[in-house]
């Protein structure tokens, strides 16, 4: 298979097949999620139903008191890492351009230039954590095959679209050929790994503060 054969896989059968994978693997986990059930509390509520929950999702989403001193890496690294992923995604031209194409949605891009150094910070920041968690002995011990694996799958889309957008390291159409093939496994995998976080986060931080809320517990 050719360079522009690749090229035309990737961005046409390899595409619909990561997508359908996706599509498919969110919703599956989704109502796998939500379809558990609870029994319903006939206990009185000790808080206005719902607050603690937004309260909740406001209160972990800043560091706990006196942690980022004590794990800067972590947190801040963290932080840009989330942000910059997101200004990467959703800001860059040709990015919204397909989810146009697959949408039918458009929003306003920032200049290429922004975006190119949104990249190169995240990538920072990412290796950063990285490294972190290498050489702090207990961090490393806690980590598993799944957190190296989703560091990369999440890693390597960045790095290849900068590579490609550079024209660095392979010729610009075998370099975009791989960039696309590294989001579609990205696509692939997450729906069955810890990256599945980016769909419960926040719905998981409402409910537990609004079931301890209810109980009188603050979280």
């Amino acid at each position: 298979m050719g360079e522009l054969q690749f090229l035309t896989w990737v961005r046409g059968s390899g595409l619909n097949l990561a997508l359908t994978i996706f599509v498919v693997g969110v919703l599956w986990r989704l109502i796998e999620i939500y379809g558990l059930g609870r029994k319903k509390d006939l206990s009185a509520s000790r808080s206005t139903p719902g607050a603690s929950g937004w309260a909740t999702i406001l209160r972990r989403s800043l560091p706990p008191p006196g942690m980022l001193p004590a794990s800067p890496v972590s947190y801040i690294g963290g932080y840009v890492f989330h942000v910059g992923l997101a200004v990467v995604v959703f800001l860059f031209a040709p990015h919204i351009a397909l989810l146009t194409s697959i949408a039918g949605v458009v929003w306003p891009a920032l200049p290429s230039q922004v975006v190119d150094f949104v990249t190169v910070v995240t990538m920072a920041a990412m290796i950063a954590v990285l490294v972190d968690r290498l050489f702090k002995p207990v961090k490393r011990f806690l980590s598993t095959f799944g957190d190296w694996f989703t560091w990369t799958l999440t890693f390597l889309p960045l790095l290849t679209g900068w590579l490609a957008v550079h024209h660095l390291l392979l010729p610009y159409t075998l370099m975009l050929a791989v960039h696309i093939l590294s989001v579609e496994l990205l696509l692939v995998f997450l729906p069955f790994t810890k990256l599945f976080h980016a769909f419960t986060v926040f719905g998981s931080r409402w409910f537990n503060g609004a079931v301890n809320g209810h109980k009188g517990v603050p979280v």
